[in-house]
């Protein structure tokens, strides 16, 4: 069974990874083309899900090295349930952080006390960062 191909182009405008990071993934080995026409690479249409993949790991904060072990040795995504575990309770744990400080930087906002370095909400900001 032949496995549909695409080109970079198309993977570029499907994907919206601008080819210049598909030419960095493919150095790092995150993908692979599988054949090249002429000086244009062609990439089988799964690389659209790889790419789908990187995009969610990246934003949630995975780096290049992590991401690549997100793949099975043929280059197939295979998440890894333990990675995602801690990636979510750190996230958890960000989220925390991030929404105590927005509180506190609302209160602040809104103190009523005559400098803001008199507010305990807002020296506690200054304290966490």
């Amino acid at each position: 069974m032949d496995v549909p191909e695409i080109g970079i182009g198309e993977v570029v405008r499907r994907s919206g990874v601008p080819a210049s990071t598909l030419r960095y993934y493919e150095e790092r080995g995150l993908i692979a083309s599988v054949r090249r026409q002429g000086l244009t690479r062609v990439f089988s249409v799964g690389v659209l899900e790889q790419l789908a993949l990187i995009a969610v790991c990246r934003t949630a904060g995975f780096s290049l090295d992590e991401i690549t072990l997100m793949f099975s040795p043929d280059g197939r995504p295979s998440p890894n349930r333990e990675m995602l575990a801690a990636k979510a309770d750190e996230l958890d744990a960000t989220i925390s952080k991030l929404t105590l400080m927005r509180d506190d930087l609302r209160h602040a906002a809104a103190c009523p006390a005559a400098s803001h370095m008199e507010c305990p909400s807002f020296r506690r900001v200054l304290g966490q960062v």
